[in-house]
């Protein structure tokens, strides 16, 4: 069973930067496609970010393109979350997932392995 885990949550005032990491002890984890997923109170788990195992593709959706960045490095089997200009809405619990069988994918229902989440406030 692949278990991951994420860090790099807080707080942060409107306009700040944050970086997620997220990882496992997994052997084959550099192997995954990977997705990032945030969850904010009230609302459905939705799609931020995806790189594909080679980290040749990424792919970002329309509310944080050209604000958050996703990364891999594969010698320390860490996948990142650059967050810059980060906005209240930002706020949520932020998820890492992963799956062999995907390249990058935002939907949640393709990945089968998932971190417990770190929480994201953007608050002043």
């Amino acid at each position: 069973q692949t278990q991951l885990v994420e860090s790099g949550g807080g707080v942060v005032q409107p306009g700040g930067s944050l970086r997620l990491s997220c990882t496992a002890s997994a052997a084959n984890f550099n192997y995954y496609g990977i997705g990032w997923f945030r969850q904010a109170p009230g609302k459905e788990r939705e799609g931020v970010a995806c790189i594909s195992s080679s980290g040749t593709m990424t792919d970002y959706s329309g509310s944080v393109k050209g604000r958050f960045t996703v990364s891999r490095d594969s010698a320390k089997k860490m996948v990142y979350l650059q967050m810059t200009s980060l906005k209240p809405e930002d706020t949520a619990v932020y998820y890492c997932a992963a799956d062999a069988a995907v390249i990058c994918n935002m939907n949640p229902g393709r990945y089968d392995y998932w971190g417990q989440g770190t929480q994201v406030t953007i608050s002043s």
